[in-house]
């Protein structure tokens, strides 16, 4: 019977993919209990689940892992401790992890940047299905931030390409970061370009070769009370738009009506106070057809789109030189 054991208690339960599981450690229960208390006395949603992010995130595996590691090194439960203390201040739970997700990419974020939002899926689900049956399209991100709509739809679509607009300098080096990581794991590279949606000439030599446009601009209005994490840690220009959250609205619409070849889509998040407004704003362009507000996972309006109206055919070329290539 040798060898039966005794190697087992000396090196602990191996898990596959688990840096902490020894036998004589600290149970992790407790901690994720007591972790779960902290952050629901502050008042943090769905407490049980981010504090479960955070021990995965501090263990370097998947959140429904953790069930297979019942005790981990005292350090764990100290560093998880301190994660929790952090996320009861509101500090935001990407800002923690240093990671945020869109469709199947992961991004890096963290202060400077727009944490991207779950609510994005749909628009990134609406661009993908509208560019099904397209072959090597041209998609344009305006006011990319992290570059997450960028990338997560050139993960997708490793034909097209992508071109990500903002003009915030902090934002451009992240969504340059994250295009570089996305590159190294194998997906098309995309464009970064500095660049202000309200700049009438903005990719002016890429004009009427897009399919999609996509857009997630600021659209909060001034003085609306937001949640800590957004208050606080979200670029301010990043949020807000003006007294009604539409400052910039009607200049992204301009923008995808000189960017979009006939038939391509504009898709753009908004408010839930501006379905009306947004929808109103679309009809009255003459070049705009087709013009629909959707709901988001809640029932509320947050999104529209419109197709560029005209015959269908081919595009002009978007040249090279009308782009600053940082990624």
């Amino acid at each position: 019977m040798a060898g039966t054991g005794a190697g087992t208690e000396r090196s602990g339960t191996h898990v596959p993919g688990v840096r902490h599981a020894p036998v004589n450690g600290s149970p992790l229960r407790p901690a994720l209990l007591e972790g779960e208390r902290v952050l629901d006395a502050a008042g943090v949603p769905s407490a049980r689940a981010e504090v479960e992010m955070l021990a995965a995130h501090l263990l370097g595996i998947e959140r429904t892992r953790l069930v297979m590691v019942p005790r981990v090194e005292p350090s764990v439960v100290d560093s998880l401790g301190e994660l929790v203390r952090r996320r009861a201040e509101r500090v935001p739970l990407q800002h923690l992890t240093g990671t945020a997700a869109l469709g199947r990419v992961t991004l890096a974020v963290g202060p400077g940047v727009f944490v991207p939002r779950p609510e994005t899926e749909w628009l990134l689900e609406r661009g993908l299905s509208w560019l099904r049956d397209r072959r090597d399209p041209v998609v344009v991100d305006l006011c990319t931030g992290s570059g997450a709509l960028a990338l997560a739809l050139a993960h997708e679509r490793p034909d097209a390409r992508v071109i990500a607009v903002d003009n915030d300098r902090a934002a451009l080096e992240w969504a340059h970061h994250n295009a570089g990581l996305r590159r190294e794991l194998g997906d098309t590279p995309i464009e970064v370009v500095a660049g202000d949606v309200t700049d009438p000439d903005l990719l002016a030599e890429c004009a009427a070769t897009a399919d999609l446009v996509v857009c997630n601009p600021p659209y909060v209005p001034e003085g609306t009370p937001v949640p800590r994490e957004v208050g606080e840690y979200d670029p301010h220009a990043a949020v807000f738009a003006g007294v009604d959250g539409l400052e910039l609205v009607p200049h992204v619409v301009a923008r995808a009506e000189g960017l979009l070849r006939p038939g391509g889509l504009l898709g753009m998040e908004h408010d839930e106070t501006h379905g009306g407004a947004v929808a109103a704003l679309l009809h009255r362009r003459p070049t705009l057809t087709g013009v629909e507000t959707h709901p988001d996972l809640t029932g509320r309006p947050r999104f529209a789109t419109a197709v560029l109206s005209g015959q269908t055919g081919s595009a002009g070329s978007c040249s090279a030189q009308a782009v600053d290539e940082l990624a």
